[in-house]
């Protein structure tokens, strides 16, 4: 007969076995939950304005952080350049335009543009801008859901300037994790077209 001592062991890892498959069962039991996936937190700099003034015939003032990419030579009838902007990843690419031709096929143009996304996004609101001082009328369009380009623009004096603006972030879209950015440059964009000024 064994030894009341040597029993000991074997009880022991019995216990610990049938607590192992207990815990194990118990698992198997429970739905496991995904997390929702996260973004990266953004730091936004503080909004600081410069003006603009390259020859374009347009000046208006622009932030500090953005970087401007000339893309032709500027003359008195046209001009194109990319506001960069590379801490957010993004581009406002702008063009400039003197009216030689019925403006209706600049506003179609810029209405294609804008409506070119169209199959992407959920909807497409727009903002007029109406400074009759300054003669500076337009349309900003807001693009939403997963398109190219979130949010576009065109402004003009009816008679000699036309100018229109497309906004792009360098990456997948992807309108949840972009939102506070694109908020955030919308600003720019409006405080762009609210101090601009044609130039003769």
């Amino acid at each position: 007969m064994a030894h009341p001592m040597e029993l000991k062991p074997k009880v022991h890892k019995q216990v610990i076995a049938l607590f192992s498959a207990l815990v194990l069962l118990a698992s198997c039991d429970s739905e496991s939950i995904p997390k929702p996936r996260g973004y990266f937190r953004i730091d936004l700099p503080e909004k600081n304005y410069r003006l603009f003034d390259k020859g374009c015939a347009a000046n208006f003032e622009i932030p500090d952080y953005a970087g401007i990419d000339m893309r032709t030579m500027n003359t008195k009838d046209s001009c194109w350049f990319n506001l960069v902007f590379p801490i957010n990843h993004a581009t406002l690419h702008c063009t400039y335009l003197r009216i030689t031709g019925p403006l209706d096929d600049y506003l179609n143009d810029a209405h294609y543009m804008a409506f070119s996304h169209e199959m992407k996004a959920n909807a497409i609101e727009n903002m007029r801008i109406d400074r009759d001082s300054a003669h500076v009328h337009g349309i900003v369009f807001d693009l939403k859901g997963e398109v190219a380009s979130h949010l576009q623009f065109f402004v003009t004096d009816s008679v000699n300037h036309f100018m229109r603006g497309s906004l792009y972030f360098n990456n997948h879209p992807n309108s949840d994790s972009i939102a506070p950015v694109l908020e955030y440059l919308r600003e720019d964009v409006l405080h762009m077209l609210n101090t601009l000024e044609w130039q003769p």
